[in-house]
């Protein structure tokens, strides 16, 4: 058994990831597989004992892109994060409920750590690509710790393939050996969504991932959200009501109010939860009234 050291992201201590067996890719990677269904039901999370969320049941469907929103401190990327078992990094963490992925609970002790993250990948709020790794380095840098095996020949398809979806590959294929870090910040989110799609998930996950970016590289990456969605299943934290408006088909809001853990209030349609909300809290959020 080898372990793999991972960074955490949101408490930058390291963990560790165990690979019992070795997946390896087919000789054609073009051909991706298909977009699952995510479910959580009646999901709860603690943090010791501040309980963070609260009976969060919601179905992400297969190929959609479902945005998460909510005023800041209601649980949002906590959920995120449960989705593909981030939540457990952090030691004082606890979950209650289930998430299925295509009807399997992930929480399964059947389920392996590097399953979960294999198939349901994700893509922080900050760009982390690793700085002197080259840009071709970063793209394949999941490949090892999922314990993917791939020759170089399909090595480098993989590499234009995971740019070209990310929306980056005519940007840099003539400087692939150059640093990831050298890369403007919109250009480093993309290559880290290029480095989350290298590993073939089904699911994608991305935890507001234009916060930190500028308008133009914004919208370069909700264009690469909108190419995306059908291929693989997008799931998407945002603070930004226009941005889930416009990449989304699927919307939950959340909220947690005086001091109880966070749930959802309202979900179905981006259209109508934006355009014909059923709870007064939901018209009052998108419509700016708070939060």
């Amino acid at each position: 058994m080898t372990q793999v050291s991972e960074a955490n992201e949101t408490t930058g201590r390291a963990g560790t990831v165990e690979m019992t067996d070795t997946a390896v890719l087919p000789a054609a990677v073009v051909d991706g597989p298909a977009p699952a269904t995510l479910e959580a039901r009646a999901v709860s999370a603690w943090f010791g004992s501040h309980q963070v969320l609260s009976q969060v049941s919601l179905t992400m469907p297969a190929g959609e892109v479902t945005a998460l929103i909510g005023p800041s401190g209601c649980g949002k990327s906590t959920f995120l994060r449960t989705l593909n078992r981030m939540h457990e990094l952090i030691p004082s963490a606890q979950f209650g409920g289930e998430v299925l992925f295509e009807g399997e609970d992930i929480y399964d002790p059947s389920w392996r750590l590097t399953d979960a993250r294999r198939r349901i990948g994700m893509v922080f709020q900050k760009p982390n690509p690793f700085p002197a790794m080259s840009i071709y380095d970063n793209v394949v840098a999941g490949l090892k710790l999922t314990g993917t095996k791939v020759n170089r020949r399909e090595k480098d398809v993989l590499v234009e393939e995971s740019l070209t979806r990310a929306g980056l590959w005519k940007e840099v294929r003539d400087r692939l050996r150059q640093p990831g870090g050298a890369l403007s910040g919109g250009q480093q989110q993309r290559l880290c969504i290029a480095r989350a799609l290298a590993v073939r998930p089904r699911v994608l996950l991305m935890d507001e991932p234009c916060s930190a970016l500028d308008p133009t590289s914004t919208r370069r990456v909700e264009e690469t959200i909108q190419d995306l969605a059908g291929q693989v299943t997008i799931v998407i934290v945002t603070h930004n009501m226009q941005q889930a408006a416009r990449v989304s088909q699927q919307c939950a809001f959340f909220l947690a109010e005086q001091g109880t853990p966070g749930g959802i209030v309202e979900h179905g349609a981006t259209e109508a939860v934006f355009n014909s909300p059923q709870d007064q809290r939901t018209a009052d959020y998108v419509a700016g009234r708070f939060g």
